[in-house]
C-alpha cells in the first residue's frame, strides 16, 4: 500500500513514512494511493476492538516495514472498553458509543495512543522525533498522556490561551518528559497556523525531526475508522440494518473517519456531520463552495475550528462517499439539550456529544425510524463540569482516570502566536511552572 497527496505534488510514500512525515511536502494529507479492498466477512464483530482493528487495518499495513508489528500496536492502543449503550429506553434507536473510557476520557485517546505505538516503533531514542500537536481541547491531552515516559519521541502541545476548560488545561499541562506544553495567545486556528509553518521550514523541521499528532496525520485516522466500522458491524449485527452515524466535528478527522469506513463497504448508513456555531462546514454543505474563517468561541470548545484540515481529504472523495447532512446547533441550544436529556433520562451528555443528540431530533421523524442511529459521545461530561453542573442541576464525579489526574503537577510556557515563539521552544528554552 502507498500513500499520496491530496495535492498531487509529492512522491508516493509509504505508511510508515506517511505517519512519520504527518504532513505531504506539499502541504497536503496523505491518502490511500487506492481505496483498500476488505474481506468482510473476515471481519467479526464479537471480536475486541483491538483483534478486529488488526485484522481490519492489515491492508494499509502490507509491505510496511510496521506489518507486523500492528497485532501489538492495536493491543496496546486499544486497551479500554468501548461500549455501545442506549441512553434513552424511550428511545431505543438511538445509540450512544461511547468513546470516553480510555485514560484522557476523550475519543482522541484511540487516536494518539495508536499513533505514539506507532511512532515508538519508527522512532530512533538518540534522535527522537518531535511530535506537534496543535489542540482545540482535547488532542493535547490524549497526546500528552500517550508520549509521556516514551524514549522515540517528544510531544509538544499546542494551546488556545483561555479557549479550554480547567481540567482541559491541566490535562494538557500535566504531562511529565517528554511533554511540552505551550499556551498560546491566539486561537486554535493560529496554534494550527503555527504547526503548519513550523512544518514549512525545511530547515527547523529536520532538525527536530518535526511531525504531527493531529487528524493530519493519517496515523490517527486509521484507530477512528476502526471503532466506526466495529461499531457499525456490531450494531448490524444486532439488527440487520446499516447505522446512521451523528458525528460532532471540528476539524472533520472524525468525520472523515466515518465516512471511508463506510467507502470501505462497511454497513454505515447516513452520516451526519454536527458543528458548533463555526459555520464553514455548513455553508459549505449548504453553498458548496469551502470558505474557511475565524473560529468562534463556544462551550462545545474542541470543535473550535473555521479552517477543519481534513476537509482536503473529504474533497478527495468521490461525490457518493462523501455524501453527508451537516448540521449546526449553537450554545443555546446545547444548553437545552443536556438539560432536556438529564431530565428524561438521566444521562449527561458533554456539550460537544449534545450536538449530535440535537442532530438526531431534527431527523425527519421517518429517517429516525427507518434505521438505528450511533451518536458519537466523544468525551466524558467531566471535562466539562462547570459548563454541564449549572444546566443540569447536578453534580459529575470524575470516573478513576480523570481522578488520577487533579493532583499532578502543570506545567507550560506562554507564547506568542509567532514562529519565533515557536521555535524558542522547540530549542530547548526553560519550561516554566504554571
Amino acid at each position: 500500500m502507498r500513500f499520496v497527496s491530496t495535492r498531487g505534488e509529492a512522491a508516493s510514500v509509504s505508511l510508515s513514512q506517511a505517519i512519520r512525515n504527518g504532513a505531504a511536502p506539499d502541504g497536503g494529507l496523505y491518502m490511500p494511493e487506492t481505496l483498500p479492498t476488505l474481506d468482510l466477512a473476515e471481519l467479526d464483530a464479537s471480536q475486541s476492538l483491538a483483534e478486529f482493528a488488526a485484522r481490519m487495518l492489515a491492508p494499509f499495513f502490507a509491505g510496511d516495514r510496521l506489518e507486523a508489528d500492528l497485532p501489538a500496536i492495536c493491543a496496546e492502543a486499544f486497551d479500554f472498553p468501548v461500549p455501545i449503550v442506549t441512553p434513552d429506553p424511550a428511545r431505543p434507536g438511538l445509540k450512544a458509543l461511547e468513546l470516553f473510557h480510555g485514560p484522557t476520557g476523550a475519543f482522541k485517546d484511540f487516536g494518539a495512543r495508536f499513533l505514539m505505538a506507532c511512532f515508538d516503533r519508527i522512532g530512533d531514542p538518540a534522535d527522537p522525533l518531535t511530535v506537534l500537536a496543535a489542540t482545540s481541547g482535547d488532542t493535547g491531552g490524549a497526546v500528552g498522556c500517550a508520549a509521556e515516559g516514551r524514549a522515540a519521541v517528544r510531544a509538544v502541545i499546542l494551546y488556545p490561551k483561555g479557549r479550554v476548560s480547567p481540567f482541559q488545561e491541566l490535562q494538557l499541562t500535566c504531562w511529565d518528559d517528554p511533554v511540552q506544553a505551550l499556551e498560546v495567545e491566539g486561537d486554535f486556528d493560529d496554534c494550527q497556523r503555527l504547526v503548519k509553518a513550523a512544518f514549512a521550514d525545511r530547515a527547523l523541521s529536520d532538525r527536530h525531526r518535526l511531525t504531527s499528532a493531529n487528524s493530519i496525520n493519517i496515523g490517527r485516522l486509521l484507530p477512528q475508522m476502526a471503532y466506526a466500522a466495529h461499531a457499525a458491524l456490531r450494531v448490524f449485527a444486532e439488527t440487520g440494518v446499516a447505522p446512521g452515524f451523528v458525528v460532532p466535528t471540528g476539524n472533520l478527522g472524525h468525520g472523515f473517519a466515518t465516512l471511508y469506513a463506510r467507502a470501505l463497504g462497511l454497513p454505515v448508513g447516513p452520516v451526519v456531520l454536527v458543528t458548533n456555531a463555526n459555520r464553514t462546514l455548513v455553508e459549505w454543505h449548504r453553498d458548496g463552495a469551502y470558505a474557511p474563517r475565524a473560529s468562534v468561541a463556544t462551550i462545545a470548545n474542541a470543535m473550535d475550528v473555521g479552517a477543519p484540515s481534513n476537509f482536503e481529504r473529504v474533497a478527495a472523495l468521490t461525490a457518493e462517499q462523501a455524501a453527508v447532512r451537516v448540521d449546526l446547533v449553537d450554545d443555546e441550544t446545547i444548553r437545552a439539550r443536556m438539560k432536556s436529556e438529564h431530565e428524561s433520562s438521566g444521562y449527561v451528555w458533554c456539550p460537544h456529544s449534545a450536538t449530535a443528540v440535537e442532530a438526531w431530533a431534527r431527523l425527519p421523524d421517518s429517517d429516525r425510524a427507518e434505521r438505528p442511529w450511533i451518536a458519537a459521545a466523544t468525551a466524558h461530561p467531566y471535562k466539562f463540569a462547570e459548563a454541564i453542573e449549572p444546566v443540569i442541576g447536578a453534580t459529575i464525579a470524575p470516573p478513576p482516570a480523570l481522578a488520577a489526574i487533579l493532583g499532578r503537577h502543570a506545567e507550560k510556557i506562554e507564547v506568542p502566536a509567532e514562529l519565533a515563539a515557536l521555535v524558542g521552544a522547540l530549542g530547548g528554552e526553560s519550561r516554566a511552572a504554571a
